[in-house]
């Protein structure tokens, strides 16, 4: 990929069907997900109010396969990748020159069992790299890393997603029951930064017992676990160790960047440890933004104009979604012009390695 972006979605999202698991190998087929339909029991209701309907069914653990999918801007075929031409005509019409692709069913802890893991991790990279080779200058992705495998067949893996158009190693803010600063995950960043990939912490969750714990209530789950990994970044320095990696808290809002900047730094000096003045320059670290966001506040005390990104949570219609973000925040004039135009699509292409 090169070239001048002006508009980049640092956050839109597939939705996946048995269509993604079809690219499960054959020795590992009895690992391929289920979709049941519920035709009893009590209502549940979708981010949209409908009725919920379809279940995934992965390792014996049950999730709502249309709780948080938007069903009324965008079409099935989009949303889902069966039509990649019209994504990329709508990607037209929205004014965004690429789009970088998360998952849906992986924002939770769907398994820990090793087996499981790498057969459904692998079958999601091989669709996602057979999505991008039908437009590989309009659609990147973020890889899955099968993190309870050797580390050997971890870079193996990630290798191959970068030579097929992955942009960044996908993790949710706690991984393996543990925080994302904790030494078990530094020879994968030490893999993502010798490759060129970008780490992205996207709001989610991938420990059983914190989202068990707090479910069915998504705020705890997905959004503090993110403020608590960017402290554990900031706190522990680690950023330092990896000087050239590039880091990434994607869906998650800038509003708690005050919140969790102060916080750090009040610890930091009660250690008689200096604290930067500014934090994601010193630390390499990107934030997505909201279009809710005060983002003149921010700009004005907690963040770098070089150091935000935004996404339209393309797919999804939870309260991250919005898919005409970056119209709102170029249209919105509560920040200097030229900050926007870094945040729509310079910043975003640095993240992820776009240029």
């Amino acid at each position: 990929m090169a070239g001048n972006y002006r508009a980049v979605d640092a956050d839109a999202h597939v939705i996946e069907t048995p269509l993604t698991f079809e690219y499960i190998e054959d020795k590992d087929r009895r690992f391929a997900p289920l979709v049941v339909n519920q035709i009893a029991g009590a209502e549940q209701r979708s981010n949209e109010g409908e009725v919920r309907s379809e279940y995934w069914i992965v390792d014996n653990n049950v999730y709502a396969k249309d709780r948080n999918v938007e069903s009324r801007i965008s079409k099935a075929e989009w949303r889902e990748m069966r039509d990649i031409e019209g994504r990329v005509a709508h990607m037209d019409e929205l004014g965004i020159d690429v789009q970088v692709l998360f998952p849906t069913l992986f924002l939770r802890p769907c398994t820990d069992d090793i087996e499981v893991e790498r057969a459904l991790f692998r079958a999601y990279n091989r669709w996602l790299a057979d999505i991008w080779a039908k437009a590989p200058g309009r659609l990147a992705w973020a890889a899955l890393a099968p993190l309870r495998s050797p580390l050997g067949a971890i870079r193996e893996e990630l290798a191959w997603c970068k030579a097929h158009g992955a942009r960044s190693v996908f993790m949710r803010p706690l991984e393996l029951e543990k925080e994302i600063a904790d030494p078990c995950f530094w020879p994968l960043y030490e893999t993502a930064q010798e490759l060129d990939l970008a780490v992205t912490f996207h709001a989610g969750n991938g420990s059983f017992q914190v989202h068990d714990f707090f479910f069915p209530t998504a705020f705890p789950i997905h959004k503090l676990s993110m403020v608590g990994a960017f402290h554990a970044l900031v706190m522990t320095e680690l950023p330092r160790r990896f000087p050239a990696l590039r880091w990434g808290f994607i869906e998650a809002s800038s509003q708690w960047l005050g919140y969790a900047v102060n916080d750090a730094m009040l610890r930091k000096r009660k250690r008689g440890r200096r604290f930067p003045d500014n934090v994601l320059r010193e630390y390499n670290i990107y934030v997505a933004v909201q279009v809710t966001d005060d983002l003149d506040y921010i700009l004005g005390r907690y963040a770098d104009e070089d150091y935000l990104v935004v996404g339209t949570d393309y797919g999804h219609t939870d309260t991250s979604a919005e898919i005409e973000a970056l119209r709102l925040i170029r249209d919105d004039g509560k920040i200097p012009a030229a900050a926007v135009d870094k945040i729509l699509g310079p910043n975003a292409a640095r993240l992820y390695g776009l240029q």
